[in-house]
């Protein structure tokens, strides 16, 4: 029986037979201003706060001081978890040196990773790796270690990565969606959001698009409802 992690985002383990497959690597795609970085902040907070499961969340775009005053939005009490141990922000900088050391970049992830004990992990995001290096050769090569070494943590790990706002636009590089083990897309045509599970290996997940919305709570996915794919954007 497949172990799952819980995201307690409301309406989420509805659509993925309780939660996402413990180890596994899921893609977080969407278009700017879609809710990425806030799914994914919800999901470590709510592994801290409700299941005591350590989590790290390694910004390398976002500045930290961006996903506290989110936290604050909906009330969310990171210091405390973090006095606890419970949550970890690292903010990775590109450097001049850094454009040529992609390989250890992604080592220095695993390493945070694996010094805090982390259950839950987010990357965000993964497009940023283009900040470091132009050779897309060399990005997927990254990925692809990234996502082995992590698995060997016992680490459930969410990889954001923006896309275009098409309904059909998954990665940035072409091989994210092949090497993850699961891919969620959310999408914003304004003034309606939506979450669509594209795939997720192990489970037998929901396949309709859902409205989704981001009240002072945080996210909340109407698990009953459903959005035509046609609606979405082209």
């Amino acid at each position: 029986m497949v172990n799952r992690i819980k995201t307690g985002i409301p309406g989420m383990d509805e659509l993925i037979e309780g939660g996402f497959p413990e180890s596994s690597s899921i893609l977080v795609s969407g278009s700017a201003g879609c809710g990425k970085s806030i799914f994914c902040l919800e999901y470590l907070y709510n592994g801290a706060k409700l299941y005591k499961e350590p989590g790290v969340y390694v910004t390398l775009e976002e500045h930290p001081n961006n996903l506290w005053w989110m936290s604050q939005r909906f009330k969310w009490d990171l210091l405390s978890l973090e006095r606890e141990n419970l949550l970890k922000v690292y903010k990775f900088d590109p450097t001049p040196d850094s454009r040529n050391e992609i390989e250890f970049q992604t080592k220095r992830i695993v390493e945070k990773a694996k010094q805090f004990g982390a259950k839950r992990l987010v990357v965000d995001s993964i497009t940023a790796f283009s900040f470091w290096v132009d050779d897309v050769g060399r990005i997927r090569y990254a990925i692809y270690s990234l996502i082995e070494a992590l698995r060997e943590l016992n680490c459930t790990t969410l990889l954001t990565v923006e896309s275009l706002p098409g309904r059909n636009d998954v990665s940035r590089f072409g091989v994210e969606e092949f090497l993850t083990d699961g891919i969620v897309q959310l999408h914003f045509r304004p003034p309606h959001r939506s979450i669509f599970v594209r795939k997720l290996r192990g489970t037998r997940h929901d396949a309709r698009v859902h409205p989704m919305k981001i009240d002072d709570n945080g996210i909340e996915i109407d698990s009953k409802g459903e959005i035509l794919w046609e609606a979405l954007a082209d």
